[in-house]
């Protein structure tokens, strides 16, 4: 699913040096490379505040902490995305609640989001799953008119845009993820929050510094969410590839379209490729629908074929939120999806004999030749 070792050996000697530089100066919290790459993100997303923090999912968390969201309150967002969206919402007392997803886009839908929203509701936040944004002129209309908070979980998304906006800057706060398998990865757990909104960038330091502002005067109870100077260093060295490696995944991906067409599998009763609505999806995960879906991809890890599912099992059916009383059927889309996805390789190093490789394997899967079955 995705060779970081490659991508290593393309920046070697430039993260080697910056990871070296970060030994020398002994400035492991805070300092010179995080500041630098809190500027770096601002400038990239459009932003005018940004504030790095441990992880995307502390990211999450730590907005919610500044809103002052906890027990009593509910946040509105999708149930079908990784787990620490609704985790977040959860673990500040708040109660998730689920708008369904558009079957086209795997994105919330948010015609559903208005008629869920109750006095309890303090935010919604929308996913950009798999790299493609939201539909935020429609949530943002809702949020404006209903005074609710926006935290835009754009994990998988920095530097998809529509409508001349950056994935992160259409709401209230903006959420990244640098793991190592996004497009922009760190060598580690790291993450980053924007907002245009001065006192929240203030407040969201001080928050990630367990709410010390000045040090040692505590007027919040905040976390240890700050981000460390190696992985900093890491993401400014990607950084300034990351518009080439979106680029290669953007043209991976239409790679895909057209063998995946030329093969004759594309269609209702066959392979459906992801639908693109937006003006830049930078194609975090390639996702298809597939028929037998578990059947292919044993089929594809037999030919060598790394694929995965994102996700096997949706949010309201997880264990864990029992409590929230959803049943199986509740949310249909959410879980067809479980059911019928498949995330295909598509990493920048993906070479065209590989692309060939996958869509061949999946024609013999599937008994296609030449666009016949």
């Amino acid at each position: 699913m995705l060779d970081l070792k490659k991508q290593y050996a393309a920046i070697k000697e430039e993260i080697d040096r910056a990871v070296a530089d970060v030994f020398a100066t002994q400035v492991f919290i805070m300092g010179p490379h995080v500041e630098a790459c809190e500027k770096a993100v601002a400038a990239y997303t459009g932003a005018a505040h940004a504030v790095g923090v441990s992880s995307g999912t502390d990211a999450l968390l730590a907005c919610l902490m500044v809103e002052g969201i906890g027990p009593g309150d509910e946040v509105i967002t999708s149930p079908y995305t990784f787990f620490a969206t609704a985790g977040a919402v959860a673990r500040t007392g708040a109660r998730p609640v689920f708008a369904d997803i558009d079957p086209v886009t795997f994105n919330m839908n948010a015609g559903l989001v208005e008629k869920l929203i109750t006095p309890k509701t303090r935010a919604i936040m929308p996913v950009h799953l798999y790299g493609q944004m939201a539909d935020m002129d429609a949530i943002m209309a809702i949020a404006r008119r209903r005074n609710l908070v926006v935290i835009e979980d754009a994990a998988q998304a920095i530097g998809a845009g529509h409508a001349g906006r950056r994935a992160g800057t259409a709401g209230d706060y903006g959420c990244f993820s640098f793991f190592p398998s996004k497009n922009l990865g760190g060598a580690g757990d790291g993450g980053m929050v924007v907002t245009n909104d001065a006192r929240r960038a203030d407040m969201l330091r001080w928050f990630r510094n367990h709410g010390a502002n000045p040090k040692y005067v505590h007027r919040f109870i905040g976390g240890n969410f700050r981000l460390d100077a190696l992985q900093a260093a890491v993401v400014n060295v990607k950084l300034r590839r990351l518009d080439s490696w979106t680029e290669a995944r953007r043209e991976n991906a239409r790679r895909y379209d057209r063998l995946i067409a030329d093969a004759g599998l594309a269609g209702a009763d066959g392979i459906r490729p992801p639908v693109v609505v937006t003006d830049r999806h930078i194609f975090n995960q390639y996702v298809i629908r597939a028929p037998r879906r578990d059947e292919l991809r044993k089929h594809l890890a037999a030919a060598g074929i790394g694929t995965e599912v994102y996700y096997p099992i949706p949010l309201h059916l997880q264990e864990c939120f029992a409590y929230l009383g959803c049943r199986p059927g509740s949310l249909p889309e959410s879980e067809e999806a479980a059911r019928s996805t498949l995330a295909l390789p598509v990493y920048p190093e993906v070479t065209e004999a590989q692309a060939r490789h996958v869509v061949e394997s999946m024609a013999s899967f599937y008994g296609v030749r030449g666009g016949k079955r």
